[in-house]
């Protein structure tokens, strides 16, 4: 019944003749003041619909304008991608005219028969006497005689989580809450892809950054660029004309890796500026594999003479000892990160700023990846799951499942198993662990669902966790809920 009074309501205010007609009836009655007035009220409603009109007629220009934008920024990207596909396809194009002259300077008339016949032996042979992968060449020259480093490492989680604040502290003038360690520490044990997301500012790039400093091994950025399309773009590509592959400075760190047990960091910087799963999809299926054995990503189609000793008919194997951290600002710029990525990787939410704070001075340490790994599966068997987080964790999922209709795998349970025992072993509770991977893991998921399916099950949601755990015992799924409930 309201909404039908708003309705005639408005009906009638653009009703201009039953204006007239009240005019008509009463006018032989009114006065000199009474005429003012009815002179006034009908400028008044003119001037009210004519807002309104202006009203709407702005809100569905804006409305538009966003559409019309943000069609405009895919079409711009789709074209960005296919004109470096038709650059590269000239590239290409112009290489092989080019080889081509190149083989013909000096050849005498009577000679180019002969040339034309042996003409594609004779780049063959041109290729195989240079070295298509110079700088990996000079890193086997560089660790030609490198023997592996054993560090006296003999602290614990716990430990190594306080340096690691107090270096970034008291060294480069950088300020983390263990809120935010314990979670990164824990997302390095689950697995090889860390990925760091919030506003612009507070400082993700940087807790990167800093982790290789306190490791003593500088992390490797990887500034990810909007026309990335596929694995080349991330690791290089081999040039036909030049005969040498195109090597980026995160192959160089992948490679380097391979020849120390050093804690090494690649940076993907801004990852999501293009669709993870286009230039990263192969290293997601690889890193996924449970036998490290079978981490073997393809670089060329085949083995030359001259390859880097670690280059074995064509292909690497990724070393078991590299992290890769990627930062995500989520804007207008930006690609949503797929379910697939975030499944795969740890999301760890930095959306505020720690106040400086004093801490004793702290230097770098130097530490085995080995050992590091060692602490993470001491942890998981010092400090494994409790039957009662388990069925905590069974009873949301179930709740979920019958009121979201959203349910997770075993890849999740798994990845619970390493993060939960982590963080405890960083100093947390069981239960705040379990409450911080349920909503960066699990609940995150909401994302892809339509309001209007979960705008009347937030509340209870809310409501069923504050009397089942305990009142603002789960804060950060209630946060997130929270958050989820202001954009409905």
């Amino acid at each position: 019944m309201i909404f039908k009074g708003i309705i005639d309501g408005i009906k009638q205010m653009f009703d201009f003749g039953s204006y007239g007609k009240v005019i008509e009836s009463y006018k032989d009655s009114f006065n000199g003041n009474e005429q003012l007035f009815v002179a006034m009220t009908v400028i008044i409603i003119a001037i009210v619909i004519i807002l309104l009109g202006l009203l709407f007629f702005f809100l569905i220009r804006k409305i538009i304008r966003k559409v019309k934008g943000n069609f405009t920024k895919d079409e711009l990207l789709n074209e960005i991608g296919n004109l470096n596909q038709q650059v590269r396809k000239l590239m290409k194009e112009k290489e092989e005219i080019m080889a081509m002259k190149v083989s013909q300077l000096g050849i005498n008339p009577e000679e180019e028969q002969e040339d034309n016949t042996n003409n594609s032996e004779e780049e063959e042979d041109l290729g195989i006497q240079g070295i298509r992968f110079p700088k990996l060449t000079a890193l086997d020259e560089k660790y030609a005689n490198y023997k592996i480093k054993r560090y006296d490492n003999n602290f614990t989680l716990e430990e190594l989580i306080d340096a690691f604040r107090c270096f970034s502290a008291s060294q480069l003038k950088l300020y983390y809450d263990f809120d935010i360690l314990r979670p990164f520490f824990a997302g390095l044990a689950c697995g090889k892809l860390i990925i760091l997301q919030g506003i612009s500012g507070t400082g993700k790039t940087s807790l990167a950054y800093a982790w290789g400093k306190f490791v003593s091994k500088d992390s490797c950025v990887a500034s990810v660029e909007p026309s990335w399309r596929e694995k080349s773009d991330f690791l290089g590509y081999f040039n036909e004309f030049t005969k040498k592959f195109n090597e980026t400075r995160a192959l160089g760190e992948i490679y380097e890796a391979t020849f120390d047990d050093d804690v090494h960091t690649i940076i993907l910087d801004e990852m999501n500026l293009a669709r993870v799963e286009y230039y990263f999809a192969d290293l997601l299926s690889i890193l996924e594999m449970p036998n490290r054995d079978e981490w073997i990503v393809d670089l060329v189609a085949s083995a030359w003479p001259n390859d880097p000793k670690k280059i074995i008919n064509g292909k690497i194997k990724l070393p078991q000892n590299l992290w890769y951290i990627g930062t995500i600002n989520n804007d207008d710029s930006t690609f949503m990160v797929t379910d697939k990525v975030y499944d795969r990787a740890t999301p760890i939410d930095i959306n505020t700023k720690v106040l400086p704070f004093k801490c004793r001075e702290q230097e770098s340490v130097n530490i085995n990846a080995s050992f590091l790994e060692a602490l993470f599966k001491e942890a998981t068997e010092k400090f494994p799951v409790s039957d009662k987080g388990l069925a905590d964790v069974a009873a949301i999922d179930n709740y979920v499942i019958e009121h979201f209709r959203i349910a997770f795998g075993n890849r999740i349970m798994k990845q619970l198993n390493v993060f939960v025992p982590v963080y405890v072993a960083c100093g947390g509770s069981e239960m705040d662990a379990i409450d911080y991977f349920i909503a960066k893991k699990i609940l995150r998921k909401f994302d892809q669902l339509s309001v209007a399916l979960i705008r009347d099950e937030v509340d209870p949601f809310i409501a069923y966790l504050n009397k089942n755990f305990g009142k603002g015992v789960m804060k950060e799924c209630i946060a997130y809920l929270q958050t989820v409930k202001k954009s409905i």
